[in-house]
């Protein structure tokens, strides 16, 4: 019964995300809270326009009153949709400054964590029920390395598993990200779709990973991982990761019902040659159990000639079994570390994989992160330096595959890899040069 006078004089002491969290009360509230008079003075109060015009809006904005009738012959809501676009490229720009120092070795910015901070960017996961019901599981720690970052949800109330559809991977963004007051799930937000999940018949469609005494590890492509409680089989945490390579992108600029597309690849057309073959490239490799770093390399100068081009795969050699010089070995313990609110663990044999190869114009070419495990080989070491287990990790997706060979050295209680050999999908090529290999 509040006369719309006193309730935009009212209106008026409020900030910007008070006035779009007073907008979700009504619809009246939410046209008061949208009125252009309110709008244009924290427009011109957060970006102050050039002394001449500005001197004439302010003589405009004391003859106009805080009314529900349009400012300046706009439409409804004008400058209210003017000031939140503003305030999104304004930390668009910060974001793209920070990001366009590139580490030499891996082609990617090196200034991600920067970036996610300024953009006030975080993750959530949705998980969907048969019924149709959301459960959202906002908190999360992060853990970032040189390629990628790693979100680790746990929770003491996660739905039951047999009852789950979907899960759903979420970049979120405070709707006016430029404000002084730390992120909360309480100011206005927009969700951006990364990637979604099937978790019908987990157990049963998905690969296992790895398990010790009390959780066992399923994995998802894109780089999601599941663990489970032996004993009930029901959710004790999930971990993603994301890698760099357009995670701002994909984590901002979708929406939220359909994912980011990433643009096409414009081919260098006086470097295609597929006589040749793929030449110049380089490849940057991590592995880490989601917080420390195992093993961190760069390989460069890789090539495939024709005829290393069969079933569909062009195939790169960046560890050769019988070149003993190149064979690399793993630090620390090797295994995927977890933790709960009442138990922590690591699950052997185990490990994130972060791969980044870039072409010959040091542009990234095929990256990604994702979880991978070690699986003892029936093949004994037949080479003099290394008397122990072959252990094979293998990892594939629709652009190419990973195979590696590690041998445990009990003298020195390590892993070293001692073969690692990439495999390029032909349409994955063609596609990025428009040539057909």
């Amino acid at each position: 019964s509040m006369p719309p006078e006193m309730l935009l004089k009212i209106f008026s002491y409020l900030d910007a995300v008070s006035l779009l969290l007073v907008a979700c009360v009504n619809k009246r509230f939410c046209h008061l809270a949208s009125d252009n008079g309110i709008w244009m003075k924290i427009y011109f109060s957060h970006f102050p326009a050039k002394r001449g015009i500005q001197k004439n809006m302010f003589l405009r904005k004391e003859i106009v009153s805080l009314s529900c009738a349009v400012v300046e012959d706009r439409k409804p809501g004008y400058w209210k949709e003017k000031y939140i676009l503003k305030q999104i490229a304004a930390v668009k720009t910060r974001v793209m400054q920070l990001v366009k120092t590139v580490d030499p070795r891996t082609g990617l910015p090196c200034k991600n964590q920067k970036a996610i901070k300024a953009s006030g960017l975080s993750w959530i996961i949705v998980l969907k029920d048969k019924n149709e019901k959301e459960h959202v599981i906002e908190k999360a720690d992060l853990s970032f390395q040189d390629m990628s970052v790693s979100i680790f949800w746990y929770s003491t109330r996660w739905p039951c598993l047999d009852v789950l559809s979907t899960l759903k991977l979420f970049g979120v963004m405070p709707l006016l990200p430029d404000q002084s007051r730390a992120p909360s799930k309480n100011i206005p937000r927009r969700r951006t779709l990364i990637a979604e999940y099937n978790l019908f018949h987990l157990t049963e469609s998905s690969v296992a990973v790895g398990c010790d005494k009390l959780v066992q590890l399923f994995s998802l492509n894109p780089g999601l991982l599941v663990g489970l409680w032996k004993e009930s089989n029901e959710i004790a945490f999930v971990m993603v990761s994301l890698h760099y390579h357009q995670l701002l992108e994909r984590s901002a600029l979708g929406f939220a019902t359909v994912q980011y597309v990433l643009p096409p690849n414009k081919p260098v057309l006086d470097d295609v040659d597929p006589e040749y073959g793929l030449h110049d490239y380089n490849l940057h490799l991590d592995m880490h159990n989601g917080k420390h770093m195992c093993m961190c390399g760069t390989f460069e100068n890789l090539f495939c000639r024709k005829g290393d081009i069969e079933n569909g795969y062009l195939k790169l050699t960046v560890v050769s079994l019988k070149d003993n010089t190149k064979h690399i070995p793993l630090t620390g313990t090797v295994g995927l570390s977890w933790e709960t609110a009442a138990f922590k663990g690591i699950v052997k044999n185990c490990y994130m994989m972060d791969v980044t190869v870039l072409d010959e114009t040091q542009k990234p070419f095929w990256c990604f992160s994702a979880p991978v495990c070690m699986e003892l080989s029936s093949k004994v070491s037949s080479l003099y330096d290394y008397m122990g287990h072959i252990y094979a990790t293998d990892y594939a997706d629709s652009e190419g595959k990973v195979c590696a060979e590690l041998v445990w050295l009990d003298e020195t209680k390590e892993y070293f890899i001692i073969s690692l050999v990439l495999y390029i999908s032909t349409k994955k090529v063609n596609n990025w040069y428009g040539t057909n290999y």
